[in-house]
């Protein structure tokens, strides 16, 4: 399977993290339209959907991310719950993006250091092959 370029991948899912966010936002206005104020379940019918291709669409770019960045597990994990909680998409955008975790570069050398430990590895399976 093929990704598309690393740069794009950090734009869709910071564009993914406010549109969930905001998606959140609508759902929950039309929530209290539907069960409190009981005028409308219009607001949940539109919202509804789309917060959910939002949510799919922010889980989908996550675990893009977390595969081409090579992210350590808390950081998936934490992306993930994320989605749960509304308008947290946002603060792990921000926090990731603090932390050096959407960068184009850190995947770059992610992936050179993920490459050398491969090498290592076959080197030491020829090593051992090599004595039996």
């Amino acid at each position: 399977m093929t990704f598309p370029p690393t740069a794009t991948i950090i734009r869709i899912f910071r564009g993914l993290a406010i549109a969930e966010a905001f998606s959140w936002a609508a759902l929950l206005v039309g929530m209290v339209l539907k069960w409190v104020t009981r005028t409308t379940e219009l607001g949940v019918e539109i919202a509804g959907p789309i917060h959910g291709a939002f949510f799919i669409g922010y889980a989908v770019a996550a675990l893009s991310l977390w595969a081409k960045l090579r992210w350590p597990f808390r950081v998936a994990l934490l992306s993930g719950l994320s989605a749960v909680f509304p308008f947290a998409t946002i603060w792990f955008e921000r926090w990731a993006g603090r932390r050096g975790h959407l960068n184009a570069a850190s995947a770059a050398a992610g992936a050179q250091e993920f490459a050398g430990a491969q090498e290592k590895e076959v080197t030491r399976d020829d090593d051992l092959s090599a004595r039996v």
